[in-house]
């Protein structure tokens, strides 16, 4: 069974296809850029697939790239969106006997 994509590897990714440099990507997400080349390193390795062409210091999406960041814009998207809605209902207003005033 291959392992399930590393959410933090596909912000990586996201990150670096926005920025296109190791550098501005490395100090948008307060990582090293040693971090984040073996971040996108291990998932092209999972992936079995390159997902940048590198040119000098820019990056450049590859057509699996492109696809990828499609498919990661979507998952961590609703990864936020799940936040968003859990951290509504963690709130201590909404307690027990509140929901049970409601019902």
């Amino acid at each position: 069974m291959k392992p399930i994509l590393d959410s933090r590897k596909l912000l990586a990714f996201a990150t670096l296809a926005r920025c296109g440099s190791f550098t501005l990507t490395a100090r948008e997400l307060f990582l090293t850029q040693s971090a984040v080349s073996h971040a996108i390193k291990s998932l092209e390795q999972e992936l079995d697939c390159r997902l940048f062409d590198r040119l000098g210091r820019q990056t450049q999406l590859t057509l699996a790239g492109r696809n990828l960041l499609e498919h990661a814009e979507r998952i961590l998207g609703e990864m936020e969106q799940a936040r968003a809605h859990l951290k509504g209902l963690a709130k201590p207003a909404v307690t027990t006997a509140r929901w049970q005033q409601i019902a």
